[in-house]
């Protein structure tokens, strides 16, 4: 194809993947889907390639082609046209159990296969020892919630999933809207009905476009480590290390995790998807963001993950908190590995957290993931205050939606002045979050960076960690500080404040 035809091509399929999202919101019940946009949408080749994906939730979508791959080779050779597949398996190419991802056949009117339409979004509760479905001490998965493999979608499976969450009638629109958003992306795809050959230049123009980046690096070897500050476990506070090796030659690239920690008791251990979803994240951030979205980009790039380590956890170990906590440190060790080879293109460590907060109570559940500090940009520009970054790609739920949904108020939400850290470029600033409870209920908090801190880069200083509190009775006298994963029981009255993290500062303090 000539460019023009090709850009139009891949343009084309990427706005089938923006309306699938678009349809998903809109029909969603909850508000951690319709408000916070929690939710990824993505189109496969006919042998399971990925081919385009809006621009929504990295986590989800670099490891969205693992859960499709999972799906057709559970059966999807004897899906009839209007079948679908779910799937939320960790060990079966999912990433936690909250995240539920439908794959759905596209069929031609002669019966041929044209593609996949997938999508996956986060689910407030799926069961499990605590209301939402993330509990920072589980140990083994069982306890995290319903585990779905690949299977063909039904009113009995349908049954299953409602029946294992706290607020079934919730889980139930968000699974009809979802359901939706396939049945769209296959009517698109039957319009657009391209022809395979003309798929299978998109995917190699995105290797070719992915091969020429890498090309720009110097050859060689790139180390890099960090640390969590726990991984969760009942009276285990110890940091668990994350070690990275990036090797450059010519135009491949390989991400060798060697050194890691091994696996441990608590939530925080990562599947493989969710590394690789994280090591291509950073990968295209770095070397060109413009890369097309698909499996051509995947092709020129190596991941050695050790099995049983916490970047490639195996069962039953507990993984509900890797994809929201260790997804942000493999982007981090990975952005700090390619400074060497690019100090031109890396900026300071942003805040490595999504600070989850769950709060539930009596037929209802919240989740939220709080904004940060991005870190001073090596463009000379200060990192943004307040935002979501890395592998997190959500909105805020807005004040008014929140408190007409929840038994809660929120008492204040400001930025962190100063949080920071100093340079050339400083890190942005966190953000400051005070939630008052107007009825019991059990909080559970999943955050990182409370004791290491988000790195600055050519010398600038780091952010400053985040902070947990619990007001007793709403009473700045009776504050005391929160664990940074833990799971407690609110009253009446009391306010939960979460500080996030800055980011770190781009360059010496001028």
């Amino acid at each position: 194809m000539d460019p023009a035809t090709l850009q139009v091509w891949i343009s084309r399929l990427a706005a089938v993947a923006d309306e699938m999202g678009a349809v998903l919101r809109r029909a969603a019940y909850s508000p951690n889907i319709k408000e916070r946009a929690d939710c990824s949408c993505a189109v496969f080749t006919a042998d399971g390639t990925l081919l385009a994906q809006a621009e929504h939730i990295p986590v989800h979508l670099g490891s969205m082609p693992a859960a499709v791959r999972a799906a057709i080779d559970s059966g999807g050779d004897d899906l009839r046209p209007g079948d679908q597949i779910v799937v939320n398996d960790p060990f079966a190419g999912g990433t936690h159990l909250n995240d539920i991802t439908f794959v759905a056949p596209a069929h031609a009117d002669d019966g041929a296969l044209i593609g996949w339409a997938a999508n996956r979004a986060h689910h407030a509760d799926v069961g499990g020892m605590a209301p939402g479905s993330l509990p920072p001490d589980a140990t083994e998965i069982f306890q995290e919630g319903l585990r779905i493999p690949p299977v063909r979608w039904t009113r009995e499976v349908e049954a299953l999933v409602v029946a294992a969450s706290r607020t079934p009638d919730e889980r139930r629109g968000d699974l009809d809207a979802q359901l939706g958003a396939n049945r769209l992306g296959i009517a698109r795809l039957r319009e657009l009905m391209p022809a395979p050959e003309v798929l299978a230049e998109i995917v190699e123009y995105g290797e070719r476009r992915m091969r020429a980046a890498i090309h720009t690096l110097p050859d060689g070897e790139y180390r890099f480590e960090d640390v969590l500050d726990s991984t969760g476990g009942p009276g285990d506070a110890r940091p668990a290390r994350i070690c990275v090796k990036v090797t450059v030659l010519g135009d491949t690239i390989t991400f060798d995790f060697a050194g890691s920690d091994a696996q441990r008791a608590g939530s925080v251990n990562a599947v493989e998807a969710v590394t690789v979803s994280a090591v291509v994240f950073a990968l295209r951030s770095v070397v060109d963001p413009d890369l097309p979205a698909n499996g051509g980009v995947f092709r020129p790039v190596r991941v050695i993950t050790p099995p049983g380590s916490i970047v490639s956890a195996r069962m039953p170990v507990a993984v509900g908190a890797g994809n929201v906590e260790v997804s942000q440190r493999v982007a981090d060790v990975c952005l700090g590995a390619l400074a060497n080879a690019a100090p031109d293109r890396v900026g300071g460590a942003s805040q490595g957290t999504m600070n989850n907060v769950l709060v539930g109570g009596e037929g209802w559940v919240y989740y939220e993931t709080i904004g940060g500090g991005q870190g001073g940009r090596p463009d000379g520009r200060a990192g943004m205050n307040g935002v979501h970054t890395a592998m997190t790609n959500t909105r805020d739920t807005p004040v008014e939606a929140f408190e007409r949904a929840y038994p809660m108020r929120v008492r204040r939400y400001a930025l962190r002045t100063n949080s920071g850290g100093a340079g050339i470029a400083a890190g942005g600033d966190g953000i400051v979050r005070e939630l008052e409870m107007l009825e019991d209920a059990t909080l559970s908090l999943i955050t990182e960076r409370r004791t290491s801190r988000p790195w600055g880069i050519a010398g600038g200083e780091p952010g400053a960690p985040g902070e947990n509190w619990l007001l007793v009775g709403g009473d700045a006298a009776r504050a005391h500080r929160l664990a940074d994963k833990c799971t407690v029981r609110l009253q009446r009255g009391d306010v939960v404040r979460i500080l996030t993290p800055g980011g770190g500062g781009f360059g010496p303090v001028p």
